[in-house]
């Protein structure tokens, strides 16, 4: 299991079948980590995930990730929401994120919109370690406020996705995610410029910006 898969089935809602999956997941972590290219820290970081989730309440952990993902929307897993708010754009932004993935063989048949942070981190794991940089650091800055939003609300997500926005950097550099003002993803205030357009992959598979 690479990195990308094992942060995608970990930001899911901690139902029966994921705590099932725990035992499978940490030994991948230990056995497959640094053959996958995890660092020290990114093993340490998702085994104490998994070891916490194994010991919550299974109610509680439903609750609260009910709580902070679904009812809160600064919190929200789909990145757009944070990139373009509820603008009109929202709509044929999704519509290009869906074809790009297409561009890669990739049909959406969940019911989950294609920006839907694991599922793109699923979409990742089928790409080339540097490829799947540079397509998630497109996404940089709204990792970066998303981590900054749910570490404001002593969330333990926030550092499963700290790992994921590291990892989104094209040049590694200290950024103090606390300090990031925290956001309102119900308004656009026209913060993420330019715009992003997904309709068709450069030359070698990145997303391109304007």
């Amino acid at each position: 299991m690479t990195f990308y898969r094992i942060a995608s089935a970990l930001m899911g809602y901690p139902d029966a079948s994921l705590r099932d999956d725990l035992p499978e997941i940490l030994t991948a972590i230990h056995t497959e980590g640094a053959a996958g290219g995890m660092t020290d820290g990114e093993r340490h970081s998702l085994s104490g995930f998994c070891e916490r989730l194994s010991g919550s309440d299974p109610l509680v952990s439903e609750a609260d990730y009910v709580r902070t993902f679904d009812m809160t929307p600064e919190h929200s897993l789909h990145l757009t929401h944070h990139l373009i708010g509820e603008d009109k754009n929202r709509g044929p932004a999704l519509i290009d994120l869906t074809e790009f993935y297409r561009e890669y063989g990739v049909e959406i048949t969940e019911k989950e919109l294609p920006d839907y942070l694991p599922l793109m981190l699923e979409f990742v794991s089928t790409l080339e370690a540097e490829e799947g940089r540079l397509f998630l650091s497109r996404w940089n800055k709204v990792l970066r406020q998303l981590v900054a939003n749910l570490t404001e609300a002593s969330c333990p997500y926030a550092e499963l996705i700290g790992l994921i926005e590291m990892r989104s950097r094209l040049v590694d550099t200290d950024i103090t995610i606390a300090a990031t003002p925290r956001t309102d993803p119900l308004q656009d205030d026209g913060d993420f410029d330019p715009p992003i357009h997904w309709a068709q992959p450069s030359m070698t598979g990145a997303f391109c910006t304007a």
